[in-house]
């Protein structure tokens, strides 16, 4: 890290948010569904990735602050976040209380829960006891009184759904989650989910799950057509397939990639076919002035149904690099983009 780069992220501790960030925003606002009247940004910040106990703090900060300046006011966050877990939700929680204690109004936090938390049966999964106790510690490890979003991480196979989603119903009329959500279910998981949240009337506004230029798993399940169907949105995480819709693999791989760090993708998805694949996309993406990031993530929200995707980013730069998004296109344009993705 350079002199200059050191001195600004210091800097960042007396740091304001920019007044004039609504007006001069770089994102849309669109509301999660027919359902509900609630907004998201086009953009939300993930904090996945980069946010945990071995990350730096200051660069951190740095990345909540370029992300809120440019108007992106939706932060995604789940209890085993880190490494270690818990770790993403302190340092949020830390950022919060030190830079943005009189904007918590402006922001739209988002946590879940479900996979592995701590030790023995009651630390995963669906069931009352899990969810109750790990919302109450999420909202204390970032130092809130309540979670906007409130998503259950995965589904479980072992606790019947009417039990997740009374459960979830009752934070919500407790004030602790203000509205529900689900992710990695299923189209015949949600169905049933939707079925149940419909009898108890509860807040339930988001389907979080993969979809990218890569992986079309939403549209070929009809979870997107039962979005349309039952008024709620689909928020889509890994729009950019966790980087390989970007030019970090165009040089080889990268020694603190998520090839090497995370081992979530496989080098062998690195084939000389992918690579023409992602030149054509280029090419496309320079005739509407924008870059590869920017046009696979624009590519996701031409479709209303998606309200927002969630980008994760390791330094303010990656996140100022992705905001140029223009999500209509022309019938043309969507008709080169898939001969060059099923090809």
């Amino acid at each position: 890290m350079d002199e200059t780069t050191f001195k600004h992220l210091i800097e960042n501790k007396n740091r304001t948010p920019d007044p004039m960030r609504y007006r001069h925003a770089a994102v849309e606002y669109r509301r999660t569904g027919a359902g509900s009247g609630l907004k998201l940004p086009t953009l939300s910040l993930g904090l996945w990735q980069n946010f945990g106990s071995f990350d730096h703090f200051e660069i951190m900060r740095d990345m909540i602050f370029t992300a809120f300046d440019k108007g992106i006011n939706s932060f995604d966050l789940a209890n085993n976040y880190g490494p270690r877990v818990g770790s993403a939700e302190e340092n949020f929680g830390k950022i919060l209380r030190e830079n943005f204690s009189s904007h918590r109004d402006e922001m739209l936090i988002a946590t879940k829960a479900g996979f592995p938390m701590w030790g023995g049966p009651c630390g995963r999964g669906g069931t009352r006891k899990y969810l109750i106790a790990s919302l109450d510690a999420s909202l204390k490890r970032m130092g809130i009184d309540y979670a906007d979003i409130y998503y259950h991480h995965r589904p479980d196979p072992e606790t019947p759904i009417e039990e997740t989603c009374y459960c979830l119903h009752q934070l919500t009329l407790q004030g602790k989650a203000l509205y529900i959500g689900i992710s990695n279910y299923t189209t015949e998981q949600t169905a049933a989910a939707v079925k149940v949240f419909k009898e108890l009337k509860t807040p339930f506004i988001l389907n979080q799950a993969r979809y990218n230029l890569l992986d079309r798993t939403v549209e070929e399940t009809g979870l997107l057509d039962l979005a349309r169907k039952e008024g709620f949105g689909v928020i889509a995480y890994s729009p950019l397939a966790q980087g390989l819709l970007t030019e970090r693999y165009a040089g080889g791989i990268p020694e603190d990639s998520r090839i090497k760090k995370s081992g979530s993708l496989k080098e062998e998805t690195l084939t000389p076919e992918f690579f023409r694949k992602l030149a054509a996309l280029r090419t496309v993406a320079e005739r509407r002035g924008q870059t590869l990031p920017a046009l696979a993530l624009s590519w996701v929200l031409r479709d209303g149904v998606v309200p927002s995707v969630i980008i994760g980013a390791s330094s303010s730069k990656q996140i100022l690099e992705n905001i140029n998004v223009n999500p209509s296109f022309t019938a043309e344009e969507l008709a080169e983009i898939e001969q060059i993705c099923k090809a």
